[in-house]
């Protein structure tokens, strides 16, 4: 196989188009999974493929036998455009000066401050409700329980549970105010 493709090398860079139509149908399975595997994407590696093709049409007079077999020849060919293709889609660096005025959503020292005493003091008042009750606005408005839900797990009604909430809400405001 290999004298084969070889072969047919030689008479693509003769610009013989039966023989290239014979490497393609030998070889682009090959080299397609090549680009695949590189590109993963299904589109992009197909569009590589045909690139390596005209690239090989363009270039086969400069393949020899005696340095590399044909297929090694070929796979080098399509790694490399792949390859060309992933350093071609990365962005090019933007000047450093350019960036300086891109906000930071990050909090600033002083918001970040803030919201530790808040959390400190949300959480000294929720201490001072029943255990069940902190435990029920907990449920209710850090992680998103339902009303059923928080009944369902606490034993009770459901309109207890509303009752529970407003009450524990009340008493937080007012800790949360002094």
């Amino acid at each position: 196989m290999a004298e084969n493709i070889t072969e047919l090398i030689g008479r693509v860079a003769l610009r013989d188009r039966s023989a290239f139509r014979a490497l393609y149908a030998a070889t682009s399975a090959k080299l397609f999974g090549v680009c695949l595997r590189i590109l993963r994407d299904r589109a992009e590696a197909e569009d590589a493929l045909q690139e390596i093709f005209v690239r090989i049409w363009n270039n086969a007079d400069r393949f020899t036998a005696s340095d590399t077999s044909p297929m090694s020849w070929l796979i080098a060919v399509a790694r490399n455009h792949a390859i060309d293709r992933i350093r071609a889609r990365k962005p090019q660096a933007v000047d450093i000066d350019e960036a300086v005025g891109i906000a930071d959503d990050a909090p600033s020292p002083e918001q970040e401050a803030v919201a530790t005493d808040e959390r400190s003091r949300i959480q000294a008042c929720l201490e001072t409700l029943d255990a069940a009750r902190a435990d029920a606005v907990r449920g209710a408005y850090m992680e998103g329980y339902s009303y059923q839900e928080l009944a369902d797990r606490h034993g009770i009604p459901v309109n207890t549970m509303r009752t529970w909430l407003r009450r524990s809400l009340m008493k937080l405001k007012e800790c949360l105010t002094q």
